[in-house]
């Protein structure tokens, strides 16, 4: 499975991706926007409690924001390989911009089909959430990421604030 939820044993495994990552925008990729934790185990451990949280149905969405889903994309062996953020509704921005779905692969795990996976796998949590159909962006200039949407049967709608924009009906 190539998704899995976030959990607090991960803190080395985290470090070492988030260098990785360095100076690259995140932003609406899984990893809660720009909101990055402290770098100790504390503010690891914080962030994830945070994730939890935003994905607990019970608990009211923070300002500004919908409730979402957060997940780990792993590989075959379990290592951490990128983030994904599974949206449960659209609002303003998100329906411009962001859309229900967004993800990120660490560079020098990328061109491995773990972003397909992760997707086709995320597909299938939106059916079960209720969602028919999920609204995927990634910006204009980045082919691999439309490539990855369309092999997962999205149609563009059209280009909107830099952003294509994609509709994905789930299984």
């Amino acid at each position: 499975m190539p998704l899995t939820t976030p959990s607090t044993e991960r803190y080395d495994e985290f470090c070492a991706l988030v260098t990785e990552f360095d100076g690259a925008s995140l932003e609406g990729s899984g990893f809660f926007g720009d909101n990055q934790p402290v770098l100790t185990e504390e503010g690891y451990r914080a962030w994830v409690s945070t994730l939890t949280e935003e994905a607990d149905p019970s608990t009211p969405p923070l300002p500004g924001r919908v409730k979402c889903s957060y997940f780990w994309i792993t590989d075959d062996d379990g290592a951490w390989v990128g983030f994904l953020a599974l949206r449960r509704s659209l609002n303003d921005y998100l329906r411009e911009q962001g859309g229900h779905i967004g993800y990120s692969v660490r560079p020098t795990r990328r061109r491995e089909g773990h972003a397909g996976a992760a997707l086709r796998e995320a597909l299938v949590e939106a059916a079960a959430l209720g969602l028919d159909r999920v609204l995927i962006t990634c910006d204009d200039d980045n082919v691999a990421s439309a490539r990855t949407i369309e092999s997962c049967g999205g149609v563009q709608e059209d280009t909107r604030h830099g952003k294509r924009r994609y509709w994905v009906a789930t299984p």
